[in-house]
């Protein structure tokens, strides 16, 4: 089974929004050498939790200084932007590192609505033109002739080359789940986001509706889960507070940086916030690398994946790097695989 990283430069208290980004940057050349089959980086935008604005750019950095891993965006939120620029943006990746670019693509804002307006203030309010918007971009990307009809038919997306990006529609709900079957295309769940609510239901309906594509004659679906993994259960739950902590707060509508577990673990909770608490930790792929593996298979061979994306958070760099280390030990990932 393949295993990927989802990650999204969560900001940590007592350091810089930019050090996240350059902690990705390291990750990302880490775990180059661990065997894992892509990095994936977020977007979001007007967050004090989460700094990744940018991913086309992060990925550019990254391209440029691993030599295997697919690197992609999970994703670029295409309503904020034109899809030819979008095009243009990842034919240069393509050109930088030849079959290694992936394009992932969301509909979500990524934003509070503010800064969602801020980003495209002509977009048009309640019209959904996202569909439309990835037919455009598979052409230019690939660079497939429009329609006759089409009013931007003489238009080429820059620089062209023997191969283009990967495209993956990501989703936390049955709409992206069926415009990727209906588009031929890989879809990828963000379970990690809604604690795999309506994962079945998603998966089902890809599977059912797929219409084959020349470039993906057969369905290709993943899920993007929360997992963090240390030498010890112990230590594993322990380093899981400072998610929890996050998790409960993002909850009420309070955003922030990572904080210790020590900070976490002073909090005074609630009964209620401790309750949910309870819950998450209930549900959490946590412990050591074995126990996080064999939850990860388990969950992989439920769902009928030959591929799981993850995304860890901790307060030290160090601890998530570890984490990802203990889950390509446990896999036994190969960085020529």
């Amino acid at each position: 089974m393949k295993l990927s990283i989802l990650d999204q430069s969560p900001a940590v208290r007592g350091a810089t929004p930019a050090d996240a980004i350059r902690d990705s940057l390291a990750l990302a050349q880490y775990c180059d050498t661990l065997g894992y089959a892509r990095y994936w980086l977020s977007e979001h935008h007007n967050s004090s939790s989460i700094v990744g604005s940018a991913p086309e750019v992060l990925m550019a950095a990254i391209a440029a200084t691993t030599s295997r891993i697919r690197i992609g965006s999970a994703g670029v939120m295409l309503p904020h932007y034109s899809a030819l620029k979008v095009a243009e943006q990842f034919r240069v990746l393509e050109a930088l590192a030849p079959g290694r670019i992936d394009l992932g693509l969301g509909r979500a804002p990524g934003s509070d609505r503010l800064t969602a307006r801020a980003l495209n203030p002509h977009a048009s309010p309640g019209a959904d033109d996202f569909p439309q918007q990835i037919v455009d971009l598979q052409h230019w990307l690939e660079g497939k002739r429009m329609s006759e009809s089409h009013p931007y038919r003489a238009i080429t997306a820059q620089p062209q080359g023997p191969t283009s990006p990967e495209m993956w529609i990501l989703g936390s709900s049955g709409y992206g789940a069926q415009l990727a079957a209906h588009l031929g295309l890989p879809y990828a769940f963000a379970y990690f986001f809604s604690d795999g609510q309506g994962v079945e239901q998603a998966l089902a309906l890809y599977h059912q509706n797929y219409v084959p594509s020349a470039r993906f004659p057969k369905p290709h679906a993943t899920i993007c889960v929360w997992a963090l993994a240390a030498d010890t259960e112990a230590e594993a739950e322990r380093q899981l507070m400072t998610r929890e902590y996050w998790r409960v707060r993002f909850e009420q509508g309070l955003l922030g940086p990572l904080v210790s577990p020590e900070e976490a673990a002073a909090h005074p909770y609630s009964p209620a916030e401790r309750d949910r608490i309870a819950q998450l930790r209930s549900k959490a792929l946590v412990g050591t690398g074995a126990q996080v593996a064999e939850k990860i298979r388990t969950l992989a061979e439920r769902l009928g994946l030959e591929e799981i994306v993850v995304n860890t958070w901790a307060f030290d760099p160090a601890v998530r790097r570890h984490s990802y280390a203990l889950l390509a030990q446990a896999f036994a990932l190969q960085p020529d695989t």
